[in-house]
């Protein structure tokens, strides 16, 4: 008589992943904001952004447009992030360097400060960068880094499609959340601690 066989284990046992249920949360105004940088490896894309000669067009105009609609579709892209209704979301898109002296971006003197941070702690290289920053705020009981997160990132993605003719070897580097104000956890700032909240959730 043969012996018993033991139960087999599943090869793809069901899954176990769930999102946070926020509800026990009071709702706080919440922002974020997410930088990232596309560093180029030659000379030329800084140089066509700046005259809006890239064969695809206004490369800053279009990747600003695609970060403000990635940050609303965050919760179709992030498998396990809350759908969130976002009060607003806004993107900053500047070219810097590359054998030029001027910051060039929309509204650029609105975004000097953020291009100037970037001078202080990152080396965008010899042949210029894009940078991009990302706000996200809403009122509720979940945070919006992931918003501002992805934001910046498809941003940085449409920089990279429309140059990547004529830089392949571009780099999309330091993408990370730089500010986030709300929540239980307080208020955060990329190098000080701004305000703790009292208790922590």
């Amino acid at each position: 008589m043969p012996p018993p066989v033991a139960p087999s284990t599943p090869a793809n046992p069901p899954s176990e992943e769930t999102a946070a249920t926020p509800t026990h949360k009071p709702p706080t105004t919440r922002r974020a904001t997410a930088r990232a940088v596309v560093r180029f490896s030659n000379p030329t894309p800084a140089r066509l952004i700046r005259s809006s000669a890239l064969k695809k067009g206004d490369v800053l105009s279009v990747a600003r447009i695609a970060g403000i609609m990635a940050a609303k579709r965050t919760s179709e892209l992030i498998p396990l992030c809350h759908n969130i209704s976002l009060g607003g979301a806004s993107v900053r898109v500047t070219v810097m360097g590359g054998g030029e002296d001027d910051i060039s971006g929309i509204d650029a003197a609105d975004a000097i400060g953020d291009a100037m941070a970037v001078l202080e702690h990152e080396d965008i290289g010899p042949h210029g960068a894009v940078v991009i920053s990302a706000s996200v705020h809403t009122h509720g009981q979940t945070g919006v880094e992931m918003e501002a997160l992805t934001a910046a990132s498809v941003a940085g993605l449409t920089v990279y499609d429309m140059c990547k003719a004529v830089d392949r070897g571009m780099r999309m580097d330091a993408v990370r959340v730089v500010m986030k104000e709300g929540g239980a956890s307080g208020d955060w700032e990329e190098g000080k601690l701004v305000k703790q909240a009292a208790t922590s959730l």
